[in-house]
């Protein structure tokens, strides 16, 4: 329900252009496309549009319903400019999330170029959980722990952990968490917690994008808010399984490939998580089997 005397707002935030529409109090509907980025003129292009078309300068501003859809995660993802990740594995499988699946699309080249991979350190972790729960190397906290500050010592913020079988028995993942955050770093992504997923390599890949992109979208979900005031009512994020979650449920790699979404779906509750491998831009699918050898 909008309240009375209040507005709702729709935003489609692109890469070059940033479309607003809203609809008056009144019922009035009003539009405006504005550059994504320009600077000297202003800091947001969504609240300069909401300002211009509410004709409200300074202050809070009327929003009763605002819905984003947004391709500043896709931004940040093609062009690089996530937040620098630390990868925490189970050691031996450092390597694991850079080999992949060995998917080859062009299997007669000759030079295969790949590219670089999202995280910018490795730690490898000593623990090793077998498939059935058996703790076959117990979790050494101490190493851990040390590796951890030094990495916070190099200007790291942001740390994906990722263990061998953690989506079904998380307890080294959790303990690993509680080290991290004493260690001071700003964003931890957990596999079981980011995509509970079976296979390693694409939940590996989805903690690392999560742990990549979250920081670039808090910081513009703040910005946003902060624009619109205390006041305000939750901002609706467009997600990538075309459903809306608020700021507070946000899930980063979900707001991937959202723009143009925003106008027309409605809440819906949270769905099973599924691998970035298989996100397209109306729906998540779930993993495909390995080819048949």
């Amino acid at each position: 329900m909008v309240p009375d005397g209040s507005w709702q707002i729709w935003v489609d935030r692109g890469g070059t252009f940033t479309d607003v529409v809203t609809r008056a109090p009144d019922g009035g509907i009003q539009t405006a496309k504005l550059l994504s980025e320009d600077p000297g003129r202003y800091d947001d292009a969504a609240v300069a549009a909401i300002k211009m078309l509410t004709g409200v300068s300074d202050g809070a501003l009327p929003v009763g319903d605002l819905r984003v859809g947004t391709t500043v995660a896709t931004n940040a993802l093609l062009e690089r400019k996530g937040e620098p990740v630390v990868l925490a594995i189970t050691r031996g499988f450092g390597d694991a999330l850079r080999i992949g699946y060995q998917e080859r699309p062009d299997i007669f080249a000759r030079k295969i170029v790949r590219p670089a991979p999202l995280y910018d350190h490795v730690i490898e972790i000593d623990e090793r959980v077998m498939a059935d729960g058996t703790v076959l190397t117990p979790l050494d906290e101490e190493g851990a722990r040390v590796a951890f500050a030094e990495a916070r010592a190099l200007g790291f913020r942001s740390i994906a952990i990722v263990l061998m079988h953690g989506y079904a028995f998380p307890a080294h993942e959790a303990a690993l968490l509680r080290i991290a955050e004493a260690a001071g770093f700003e964003q931890i992504s957990v596999s079981h917690k980011v995509s509970a997923l079976i296979r390693l390599v694409g939940r590996g890949d989805t903690s690392v994008v999560d742990a990549f992109l979250s920081p670039v979208l808090r910081r513009y979900v703040a910005g946003l808010q902060g624009a619109l005031g205390e006041d305000a009512p939750p901002i609706l994020f467009m997600q990538s399984l075309a459903w809306l979650n608020d700021q507070g449920l946000v899930i980063r790699y979900r707001t991937l490939y959202t723009e143009g979404y925003a106008d027309w779906k409605f809440p819906q509750p949270e769905a099973p998580a599924h691998s970035l491998r298989d996100v397209d831009a109306s729906r998540e699918q779930p993993p495909r089997p390995p080819p048949a050898r």
